[in-house]
């Protein structure tokens, strides 16, 4: 069949039911009929509907219309049924005939919808990008009292000034500078700190289009010129430790008071574990017959699972606690769950000892093994759970060392016995001291 100016029209495909289309089950493309450029694809277990369009676009050049050929997807067979693939067909090949192509149609909405997308994020403010980056940084934090720590110091410091009305891609370095220069000198390590979160949320504005151009709290060429190196005017700050001379005394002391949060620092102490990792500790993580105390990654701050050798006057300790049934935490508060972050302090203001922390005590464990034994330097750093800087040294440091470290504890455990000072030195057993 010819069409008004003589050229052969297409044939046009038998309307199949869609009984007859189920039936097809080879790979290929299939006409169904119905509408015209209907097609059924099957590629595998994939069975899909397409729409062969041809879109006559003018050309410059000539004047005369070029043949273009679209292929549509409409959807799976499984979402999209026979009728309803036939219904969308004519209706795209109506579009054609009112001289509209549909996939530029379809492309120019998309364009139009990202750059709706885009003057809607550039109409954001510094306080909605920064709790969009709270949000992301909550997945990636475990650690809840960090994640608070991001929050308080953004309100207390930089909202203020930042979140005044003005979207974030109107603020300037300048602006920046108004909130650190305040607290650069007097609290440079939270102001560092806090012109790295200040600088993150920047980097999430541009990202999403939001912010143009450098960062504003950029440190490198932006905010290095105009203020002082952290590292000159910084004060370090140690967590206060006691000398390890003085270990087996305030062991003694320590070994007279009642109370879990006691019992939790000794065994902190014994253990040379972080206050958290301590606090948190449960029955279930502790093996009394292998000596070894193994924390989840989740816990712990490398992110990797970390065992600690467990000395005997640490077992001892832990047979000598109470067990509640029902509760799997080894040194429970007294209205149940884990000890706070503050139990430690508190007892050491209760003690007198109010110049010292618990985290410290890491320090005495590891001036104590460098300085009066051999143990190897990779063997007491394996024991603190610290990764090693040296990445040469690293590579090759595949094992946990647990044998050494069984030996480092225990030699620990038994220092930390030993009462130092007065007329002699003195031994005194954890059993005698409870």
């Amino acid at each position: 069949m010819l069409d008004k100016r003589g050229r052969t029209m297409p044939k046009k495909a038998k309307e199949l039911t869609a009984k007859a289309v189920a039936s097809l089950k080879a790979d290929g493309r299939y006409a169904v009929g119905g509408a015209d450029g209907l097609h059924l694809r099957i590629a595998g277990a994939s069975r899909a509907w397409v729409l062969r369009l041809v879109v006559g676009t003018r050309v410059a050049a000539n004047g005369r219309p070029a043949i273009h050929r679209r292929d549509i997807g409409l959807g799976s067979c499984d979402d999209v049924t026979l009728a309803q693939a036939r219904e969308k067909a004519r209706e795209l090949r109506r579009q054609v005939r009112d001289g509209t192509d549909p996939l530029e149609a379809k492309e120019a909405e998309q364009r139009a919808k990202l750059a709706a997308k885009a003057e809607e994020e550039r109409r954001k403010t510094f306080e909605e990008c920064a709790e969009a980056v709270i949000e992301k940084k909550g997945e990636e934090l475990r650690n809840a009292k960090a994640l608070a720590q991001w929050r308080s110091t953004l309100e207390k410091y930089a909202y203020p000034v930042l979140n005044d009305g003005r979207k974030i891609d109107e603020l300037k370095k300048e602006d920046v500078l108004r909130v650190l220069k305040p607290i650069w000198s007097q609290k440079t390590e939270t102001a560092s700190r806090l012109r790295g979160r200040i600088e993150t949320v920047f980097d999430h504005a541009r990202a999403k289009d939001a912010y143009h151009g450098d960062n504003p709290a950029a440190w490198k060429g932006m905010l290095e010129p105009l203020l002082p190196k952290p590292n000159k005017v910084k004060k370090v700050r140690h967590h206060a430790a006691l000398p390890y001379a003085e270990i087996g005394a305030f062991m003694v002391d320590l070994r007279k008071r009642e109370g879990m949060s006691a019992r939790a620092l000794e065994f902190s102490i014994l253990t040379a574990a972080r206050s958290s990792e301590a606090r948190f500790a449960t029955w279930g993580e502790i093996d009394m017959d292998a000596k070894v105390w193994i924390l989840p990654r989740e816990r712990m701050k490398a992110d990797k699972e970390h065992r600690v050798a467990l000395c005997d006057e640490a077992i001892a300790l832990l047979r000598a606690l109470p067990r509640i049934e029902g509760d799997d935490i080894v040194f429970p508060a007294p209205r149940g769950g884990a000890l706070s972050d503050q139990a430690f302090q508190k007892l050491f203001e209760r003690m007198g000892w109010e110049n010292i922390t618990q985290h410290g005590f890491r320090s005495t464990f590891r001036d104590w093994a460098g300085e009066t034994t051999a143990h190897p330097r990779e063997v007491i750093e394996q024991a603190l759970a610290h990764s090693l800087k040296d990445k040469a040294e690293a590579a090759y440091a595949r094992g946990d060392l647990m044998a050494k470290r069984q030996r480092l504890m225990a030699d620990w455990g038994r220092y930390c016995g030993i009462v130092r000072g007065g007329e002699s030195n003195n031994v005194v057993s954890m059993r005698e001291a409870v």
